[in-house]
């Protein structure tokens, strides 16, 4: 029964070539670094080969297995460097925000790692030449793209590079408009013959450092050579339903996982829809004060951190949340990221997440690679006392979270979103609807979503909500106490949202985003024996 195969993501054409892989006959993790490829080219504004990413790997009947990918800030990156050049903090555009590694491609190799134990990889070259077709022929430029380029145009303004790869014609992107990156289909090729390795040590790592550094980044050729990605224990939460799944720090994953259980323990089943939604935005409240005091590299985790899950803990903070809303604001984080996942003929699923920080990151591009560097470091503090203060060879706070559930019917679900603070929320939004409410998955990630803090690019720290939702609720809402301010229906503010089910007996349900450019894919592959 397990010849079912689905894929999603937030573009249709990286949904196709992740399901043309499955389709021959290829596993998930070779599916997902097709689709991760060609994403990087159709979505550039969302995520960059120089980026990072995080693996969620489950196998038929074994716990998921967890990669963090994400970069490492180079030895130079300390407080007095940044403070030496003027900086009161670090800067979100330019060379001296290009301080982290992109740690995306090792996470690549150390996927296709796992996945050989049980299946033989396909060769690099055949799953990067999707890719390199899209990149040397042009990709059609989508209005997310088209959008983010005129909202970076005087970000950019200083960064020549920038504007000579992302404004060929001298302006922002237009929707509809070719836009090719040949430099980058000759990096995919260069890739897909010498392997990820090439990108951290070697000739191309090289020119990497030198123009990273003669642009006032920071990282050197030896921050490069010495990165990992690493294979890391995911958390875990049970609900009376479900096990859910999701990354340890320096993701925010625990936010996603406190968010449901709280929610889990103080459900009434007799609850008003505006009740289902005040007891989520509490519990998102809980869940993101815990996040701000804890999240942090992984080495500087406090004492708290193995029982921040537990169910004392949870039950703590359940007590806490009552009919009256808890004062907001409080500080937020953007994120420009894509979600994708999958599931391959044998019943392995994938989440799988990968970006580049705030729309095209730095704005820092290597010169012949069609490459845009990440700017995740705008997470660290100069502060000395900050829980995500600078210093060398850590990891800054992270909004990426891909999730994987486990229900107690024998179904399995991969799921997640793109959007900054809005992940954990989106998450949180999608399988209570799919789990409590009894909703279809693609009517939970379709209907109007709410959104606290801000999301990619903005600064706003209040309560938004889609124009139906706000019409519907918004009355009964500020009488418990939360302002709240209306978006349009369908507002990419909200991320770009997917899910897979596998049913017990082998049938798939996927899902996508109506407001991203995405699809969710399910086919049929012939039975191999």
């Amino acid at each position: 029964m397990h010849n079912n195969i689905a894929f999603t993501a937030p573009h249709q054409g990286a949904a196709e070539i992740g399901l043309n892989v499955l389709k021959q006959g290829g596993n998930a993790v070779d599916a997902m670094v097709a689709a991760a490829a060609a994403i990087s080219v159709l979505y550039p504004h969302m995520n960059s080969l120089a980026g990072d990413g995080f693996w969620l790997i489950q196998r038929p009947g074994e716990a998921p297995r967890a990669i963090d990918a994400s970069g490492t800030a180079a030895k130079m990156a300390t407080p007095h460097w940044y403070q030496h050049q003027n900086f009161q903090s670090i800067p979100p555009r330019g060379g001296p925000a290009a301080l982290t590694i992109g740690g995306t491609l090792d996470g690549w190799r150390l996927a296709r790692q796992i996945i050989s134990e049980t299946h033989t990889p396909a060769e690099l070259s055949e799953l990067l030449a999707p890719a390199v077709n899209l990149a040397k022929n042009g990709i059609k430029v989508t209005e997310s793209l088209a959008s983010a380029s005129r909202k970076v145009e005087s970000d950019m303004s200083g960064l020549p590079l920038y504007k000579a790869l992302f404004m060929p014609l001298k302006q922002p992107l237009i929707t509809g408009q070719v836009f090719t990156n040949t430099a980058l289909a000759e990096t995919l090729e260069r890739l897909a013959n010498e392997g990820t390795d090439t990108f951290y040590r070697g000739e191309l790592a090289a020119h990497i450092a030198a123009s990273l550094e003669q642009q006032g980044s920071p990282i050197r050729y030896s921050d490069l050579a010495n990165y990992h990605a690493q294979e890391v224990t995911p958390l875990s939460v049970e609900l009376k339903s479900a096990t859910l799944y999701n990354l340890p720090a320096p993701s925010q994953g625990i936010a996603s996982l406190l968010i449901l259980a709280i929610y889990d323990a103080i459900f009434d089943p007799q609850w008003t829809e505006a009740e289902r939604i005040h007891g989520l935005i509490e519990a998102t409240k809980r869940a993101f004060i815990i996040r701000d005091a804890e999240v942090t590299d992984p080495s500087r985790v406090s004492e708290h951190w193995p029982q921040l899950l537990s169910s004392e803990t949870i039950k703590k903070l359940a007590d806490d949340v009552t009919a009256q809303a808890l004062p907001w604001p409080h500080v937020a984080e953007p994120g420009d990221t894509v979600w994708m996942g999958c599931t391959d003929a044998d019943g392995t699923m994938v989440s799988f997440i990968q970006s580049v920080y705030w729309e095209f990151g730095s704005g820092v591009v290597i010169p012949g690679t069609g490459l845009v560097w990440n700017n995740r470091g705008a997470s660290f503090s100069l502060e000395p006392n900050h829980i995500n203060s600078l210093a060398p060879g850590l990891k800054p706070f992270h909004t990426l979270n891909p999730a994987m559930a486990m229900l107690n019917n024998g179904h399995r679900m991969s799921y997640g979103t793109m959007g900054g603070e809005g992940q954990p929320q989106t998450q949180a939004a999608l399988l209570s609807r799919y789990l409590f409410d009894g909703m279809e998955i693609n009517a939970a990630i379709a209907k109007d979503r709410w959104l606290l803090g801000r999301t990619w690019g903005e600064t706003d720290h209040d309560l938004k909500m889609e124009h139906g939702l706000y019409q519907e609720f918004a009355e009964t809402l500020q009488h418990m106490g939360h302002t709240i301010r209306p978006v349009p229906a369908c507002n990419e503010l909200m991320g770009h949202a997917g899910a897979i089910i596998r049913h017990s007996n082998g049938a798939l349900e996927a899902a996508s985003d109506p407001r991203s450019d995405g699809a969710g894919l399910i086919s049929k592959v012939e039975a191999h024996h």
